[in-house]
């Protein structure tokens, strides 16, 4: 084993993980996950079924990442940020992975804690999705988001430093 996996942490069979990665307490990873090469994953993270996480991606605590997701390299999940996966979930009417929609999360992004990432979308190279915000669309390479719903406001260079 070449990465590190706290004793409370649980993984399922079939997944991959990369060299010099860190798994705390409390996680979960769920069978078909990929994960690169030094990612952290914070306490309590999950990671759903068929999951891919590039490399250098920090996922902060409380963070759920869902069937449907893919975090391209050095992506930052502040804490408690979510994902959503379904459109119009039901409880007694589930639709399965089929019908997932697709989210992808674009290399050095970074989404604020407490953001919620609705399906379906693309967030941009290096762009930065405030805390709190609620991404409905699309967001552009190097934009800063913020606001329900998201709206850009700015832009950002690679460090996440604004430029305008």
């Amino acid at each position: 084993m070449n990465y590190f996996l706290h004793e409370s942490s649980y993984i399922d069979e079939d997944v991959k993980i990369g060299k010099g990665t860190k798994i705390w307490h409390f996680c979960h990873i769920q069978s078909g996950a990929k994960i690169g090469d030094n990612c952290s994953l914070g306490q309590n993270v999950n990671i759903s079924n068929n999951v891919n996480i590039g490399n250098e991606c920090k996922i902060q605590n409380n963070v759920s990442i869902y069937e449907g997701v893919k975090l391209e390299d050095g992506v930052f999940c502040g804490p408690s940020c979510v994902f959503t996966n379904d459109l119009t979930p039901r409880a007694r009417y589930p639709k399965g992975n089929v019908y997932y929609k697709k989210t992808l999360v674009k290399e050095g992004a970074s989404i604020g804690a407490n953001a919620t990432i609705i399906c379906g979308h693309t967030i941009g190279k290096f762009a930065m999705v405030a805390a709190g915000a609620l991404v409905t669309k699309d967001v552009p390479d190097y934009a800063l988001v913020a606001g329900i719903p998201a709206k850009v406001i700015g832009i950002v260079d690679e460090e996440g430093n604004r430029k305008k």
